[in-house]
């Protein structure tokens, strides 16, 4: 059977888009809509002429929420005065997400199989006494989820944009003399079973074994493009709230280091130190013990990486500030924090002090997008920096 026939096979007849209705105001009727994840209540009220059932497939069609996504899972209906005094009718829908369609799985073989079109770069010579240094930050991988292009799609953009970035550095050459690169992975490089209590499990295509796998040879791969080109490579790992080893009763961890998206670039560690001295100009940082950030001095920049779930949306100074009310740490002398989680682009400064927030590399998360209509713009960040200054950052698509 081709794939052409099982996906005729497979598909829904699902109807076209119908624009939203012209509605009348002097007979138009209250309508309402509270959306709780998976989970939907409408209301309805009008004259008794109404059709209870198409009014409510309208309400979620006016709040962009395609109704061949939802199921009536519940229904009341009640008699109700109009303002006008005339007789109407009251209804109330319960609606719950319709399970999708579980997409095909993956094949290892071939996703591995990417990794062979994109081959290292060739050393260069590299001037020793260069001030500046090039970083290249990226995260939120989420390697597994079935959303959007899914694993396929989220390991080619990061292997496009890991080549690209390496090839900038020979433009930012003409402009800077960099001879440090700092390469940042800011957590989130797998899905992992721990989200939601587990509740991300069914959307999940690859085993964790096999998510981890991905997340070690993209960062092998990324090593082997950038360290024939610097005379010093920094690497770095923090770990994301997707890459928990274990989350105890869905909400405790063991020891905040104790991570996958730490513990693979560990194990790239290994395999550089393995490799001799043509990987000795390479040094790779995790998290101390019990820790989730990791600081790095880049050209005079003490560079801060976080994943950024330790704070609220746009709370990134108060927790910055805080941490560095201990004198004892290093966030003390951090002129630079960067960051991922949020999925989005995001600069900001206070003073001398720099925030940057990289874009996720996956495409989008679906459940962001029926809540928000927002998809993603999927990237990584380069940045040029010595002595605290930033002078340029650029995102890579």
């Amino acid at each position: 059977m081709t794939d052409t026939l099982l996906a005729d096979l497979l598909a829904t007849p699902t109807p076209p888009p119908i624009a939203a209705r012209q509605t009348d105001p002097d007979r138009d009727y209250t309508r309402q809509i509270e959306v709780s994840g998976d989970a939907a209540e409408v209301t309805v009220r009008g004259p008794v002429e109404m059709d209870p059932d198409s009014s409510a497939t309208d309400v979620l069609r006016a709040h962009r929420l395609d109704p061949a996504d939802w199921e009536v899972t519940g229904f009341r209906s009640s008699e109700w005065t109009m303002p006008t005094g005339e007789p109407g009718v009251s209804a109330r829908f319960s609606f719950s997400r319709r399970k999708a369609r579980r997409a095909e799985r993956p094949s290892l073989d071939e996703l591995l199989a990417v990794f062979e079109q994109h081959p290292p770069a060739v050393r260069t010579a590299v001037d020793t006494e260069g001030e500046w240094t090039y970083v290249v930050a990226l995260g939120d991988m989420q390697f597994g989820k079935i959303d959007s292009d899914g694993p396929e799609g989220t390991i080619r953009r990061a292997m496009d944009c890991i080549d690209k970035a390496a090839d900038l550095l020979a433009e930012y050459r003409k402009r800077f003399a960099i001879d440090h690169v700092h390469l940042a992975w800011l957590g989130d490089h797998i899905e992992g079973f721990v989200s939601q209590g587990g509740a991300n499990t069914w959307r999940t295509q690859l085993t964790l074994t096999e998510q981890i796998r991905l997340t070690r040879r993209l960062m092998a791969h990324a090593v082997l493009k950038l360290a024939p080109l610097a005379a010093r490579l920094t690497v770095v790992a923090v770990p994301g709230n997707h890459g928990e080893a274990v989350r105890p009763g869905g909400k405790g961890v063991t020891r905040y280091d104790d991570s996958h998206d730490t513990d693979a670039l560990v194990s790239v560690g290994e395999a550089l130190a393995l490799a001799g001295e043509e990987y000795a100009h390479v040094e790779v940082f995790v998290p101390d013990t019990d820790e989730l950030t990791v600081t790095v001095e880049c050209s005079g920049t003490v560079v801060a990486h976080a994943h950024g779930h330790q704070w609220r949306s746009g709370k990134h100074f108060d927790w910055w500030k805080g941490q560095s009310f201990d004198k004892t740490s290093a966030m003390h002398q951090a002129d630079v924090l960067l960051a991922g989680h949020l999925h989005h682009e995001f600069v900001d400064t206070d003073g001398p002090r720099t925030f940057i927030q990289v874009p996720a590399m996956e495409a989008e998360s679906t459940w962001w997008r029926h809540r928000t209509g927002t998809r993603g713009a999927p990237g990584l960040m380069v940045m040029v920096t010595k002595d605290g200054s930033v002078p340029v950052k650029e995102v890579v698509r």
